[in-house]
């Protein structure tokens, strides 16, 4: 292997990471100047390069830009002693592995330094897992199998279809390949969500309006169904159409003519409707909020996506997808993932769906470190100590959403478990009652104090009390991947408190 390259005008920077690096077994070599690092690069290249930020002569930016010219892939990680946004934007703008700022913790450089190298070598090797431009939907799974039939089963024909299925499953996906597969694949496809338009205007949207219809309406409009002749018109979220305009709909549906809003002539629409919806329709018409006439007019054929928690087997194939998608997108390098966070991605119920794991895709592609993503990786709130043995719920923590380009916590909402309390009952569904979660803890604590009392066990409370911090502060080091400072920021306490319980409680790694 070889060595791990460290350039910094600090000598005593230079020997405290030789020192550390060669009690791993790790052959090192320094540089006091970019300069000096710059013209050994153009006959030797390291496993891994570690920089200063700020030195005089040149800077490790210009370092960086550098060793992106003459070795692409190369693991760079910058160190400084000014934690500034515009540092940090600027490292990882320009490629670096990760931003390491002064003073640090020898132990985590060290853990940060063997990462890189363990990244360095799996970029050594040849990877074919690189996919080719991926098809307009993906699945392996039974129930994807069976959509993709019925959808070339349709292929001739100019039926109504009823898509069905939970937010975030690729109905619209499922409406644009029927229409790209139809006899009406050279007209428009135009969609429409009738949940997002408010009543007032829903009709106009739909079926348009003449000059002077109502108030603002200074000329005419074509609506949807204009726009979509001799094509496809999808209507999404057909199950929150108001009562009135159901009628309406239906009447297009029975006999193909309309008339636009403040219109005395009758329009032919020869247009085929596709609709979608994740409500249960059957209850609505019982509910007397959907017709059951135009339930029937829709219901031709009924197309039923499945929950991504009933393909779990097609995670990983949509996982790498996405990755590849996201990665044409910004215009970087995809990222790979290790086959242990695929079987962990595959375990998880993912109530957001193919959009939820479309968003996670975003944001590794974004914020993951390394070129190959680990279980470590994922989103704080998705990692083991969160999420085991536990559903999450549908909706997501404050100030993200399942929709959100990058979620941080991709759409779960989880309460994480502490000492002596039962995991399952701590991570709950948005929305769920916070008091019950709490309950469960205490209610875990007093039977532990009870246990104890039985057992005349010694200083009950200094135990639990060390117990309690012990598990608290694991759970902040674990949250900030072992910031110490941040940790103590987020807990409350001095930076100082958080060393000395450390060393007392025995949590050094």
């Amino acid at each position: 292997m070889k060595p791990i390259w460290i350039v910094d005008d600090d000598q005593s920077i230079r020997w405290v990471l030789e020192k550390a690096l060669a009690r791993e077994n790790f052959a090192t070599r320094s540089f006091a100047n970019v300069r000096e690092a710059s013209a050994a690069l153009d006959h030797d290249s390291p496993q891994v390069l570690v920089s200063d930020i700020r030195m005089p002569g040149g800077s490790g930016l210009e370092l960086l830009q550098t060793v992106r010219d003459k070795v692409p892939g190369l693991p760079v990680i910058i160190m400084t002693a000014f934690s500034d946004l515009d540092s940090a934007v600027a490292a990882f703008q320009g490629g670096a592995f990760e931003y390491l700022a002064k003073p640090f913790d020898i132990d985590k450089a060290v853990e940060l330094i063997r990462r890189a190298v363990d990244e360095s070598m799996r970029g050594e090797q040849t990877w074919d897992d690189r996919v080719a431009e991926a098809p307009e939907m993906l699945g392996q799974a039974p129930a994807m199998q069976d959509m993709f039939r019925a959808i070339g089963r349709l292929s001739h024909s100019a039926a109504t279809v009823l898509i069905t299925g939970e937010s975030g499953t690729g109905k619209e996906l499922v409406a644009r390949a029927l229409h790209r597969h139809s006899p009406r694949a050279n007209g428009p496809f135009i969609a429409l969500n009738t949940a997002a338009i408010p009543k007032d205007l829903l009709e106009s949207e739909l079926f348009g309006h003449e000059r002077g219809a109502f108030t603002g309406a200074q000329a005419m409009r074509q609506g949807r169904f204009e726009q979509a002749e001799n094509g496809t018109l999808f209507l999404d979220e057909i199950g929150d159409m108001p009562f009135d305009l159901q009628t309406r709909l239906l009447r297009v549906l029975s006999d193909g003519q309309f008339y636009r809003v403040g219109g005395h002539n009758p329009l032919r629409a020869n247009v085929r409707v596709i609709a979608a919806t994740h409500q249960n329709l059957e209850a609505r018409v019982r509910q007397g909020l959907f017709r059951e006439d135009l339930y029937h007019r829709l219901n031709v054929i009924r197309l039923r996506l499945p929950a991504l928690r009933e393909r779990s087997e097609d995670i990983p194939l949509l996982t790498r997808h996405f990755l590849q998608k996201s990665a044409r997108d910004l215009g970087v390098e995809p990222k790979r993932v290790s086959d242990e966070a695929l079987a962990y991605l595959a375990s998880l119920p993912f109530p957001g769906n193919v959009r939820q794991l479309e968003n996670l895709a975003n944001w590794l592609t974004v914020m993951a470190p390394a070129q190959t993503i680990e279980i470590k990786d994922l989103p704080p709130d998705l990692g083991p100590a969160h999420s085991g043995g536990s559903e999450p719920g549908a909706g997501a923590a404050a100030g993200a959403t399942t929709d959100g380009a990058v979620a941080t916590n991709a759409g779960f909402t989880v309460g994480a478990p502490l000492a002596g309390a039962n995991a399952s009952t701590l991570v709950h569904p948005a929305g769920a009652s916070v008091a019950t979660a709490l309950s469960a803890w205490e209610g875990g604590l007093r039977t532990e104090v009870a246990r104890m009392l039985r057992e005349n066990a010694a200083d009950v409370m200094d135990e639990l009390a060390r117990r309690f911090e012990a598990a608290v502060i694991r759970e902040a080091l674990d949250f900030t991947r072992g910031r110490k400072v941040e940790a103590a920021e987020r807990l409350g306490i001095g930076r100082n408190t958080i060393t000395r319980k450390i060393q007392e409680l025995n949590l050094e790694p």
